[in-house]
């Protein structure tokens, strides 16, 4: 089939196809895969107009809906913490298409600096995960999480209790329960996080969960099975914001190609809406380590692909 605003030809199945299988395990840590997609479409089916990015976003708006109503579902969505990193994340997402359009035509020096962030949260995670030294609230509320699933008892259910419970929410500070174990948090820190996110989700065109979710797993120690929810939520605003930038600037650009293709982004986003409804349903399956050591190859890779590609130029 032939896409008009990509310019390329790829068989129906293939955009659905690969987005499902990447937002399936993606969606277990709290990233959409569209940091994935971007390359696979540059790469694999020629997919290289700059409309690419808005059309990546198109995906995320579409798919995203589905795995955090998953998690709402389960109750595992922490609210106050989901809006702090709506909040953050919006005015954040503008900011960087602006400083992507005026100041960052060639960010190669950019994506080195995120690379070496990147490969740091990378590491800390991957020595936090052999080294057991997780926090000991956090190690009990997900092994009483993973026990419950063990014994089929369904979170958010009529005999259950509540699997969140807000205890604080003010401008200092955020408090909530995950299963009987107490986590509080920075007001300040989490929206101020949410807020870089935000800047260099709008500078590329995709969505931070893959930034935010290991920052607050590793830094603000907040378990893997809620922080996915929150960062997903945050990433679907993103790339809501980041669609109708690129849709509202596409008629001063006459010539070029900012205007996303909205039937691939839907075939994309098709795919990864039944990807991330599942893997946000198998995701208590998975063993926290496990989702972070996936976390923490998502991003050792995305920094090894932005220092291939600062040394390409």
């Amino acid at each position: 089939m032939y896409f008009q605003t990509a310019d390329i030809e790829v068989a129906l199945w293939i955009p659905p196809f690969v987005a499902f299988v990447i937002s399936f395990f993606t969606s277990m840590g709290g990233v959409s895969g569209a940091f994935l997609l971007l390359p696979f479409q540059m790469s694999f089916i020629g997919y290289t107009n700059p409309s690419v990015s808005a059309t990546n976003q198109v995906f995320n708006v579409v798919a995203i809906p589905s795995g955090v109503y998953r998690y709402w579902r389960e109750e595992r969505m922490v609210w106050p913490l989901t809006w702090i990193v709506v909040f953050g994340t919006l005015p954040g997402v503008f900011i960087g298409a602006m400083v992507r359009v005026l100041y960052l035509p060639d960010p190669k020096h950019f994506k080195l600096f995120a690379a070496c962030v990147l490969f740091y949260i990378g590491f800390k995670m991957v020595r936090d995960v052999l080294g057991n030294s997780n926090g000991g609230n956090k190690k009990k509320s997900e092994a009483r999480f993973r026990e419950m699933v063990k014994r089929n008892t369904s979170p958010g259910g009529a005999a259950a209790s509540p699997a969140t419970t807000v205890t604080c929410f003010n401008l200092k500070r955020l408090g909530f329960t995950f299963y009987g174990d107490a986590y509080n948090v920075s007001f300040w820190g989490i929206l101020l996080l949410s807020f870089i996110v935000g800047i260099v989700g709008g500078i590329y065109g995709i969505g931070g969960g893959s930034i935010i979710a290991p920052f607050f797993i590793t830094f603000f120690e907040l378990p893997v099975y809620v922080v996915a929810g929150a960062a997903l939520m945050g990433t679907f605003v993103t790339s809501v914001a980041g669609v109708v930038f690129y849709q509202a600037i596409a008629p001063f650009y006459p010539n070029l190609s900012v205007a996303p293709d909205w039937l691939l982004g839907i075939l994309f986003g098709v795919g990864g809406m039944a990807g991330m409804y599942l893997g946000a349903r198998c995701q208590k399956f998975v063993s926290a380590k496990a989702i972070k050591w996936m976390l923490a190859g998502v991003m050792v890779f995305t920094a090894i692909k932005y220092i291939l590609n600062f040394f390409e130029y």
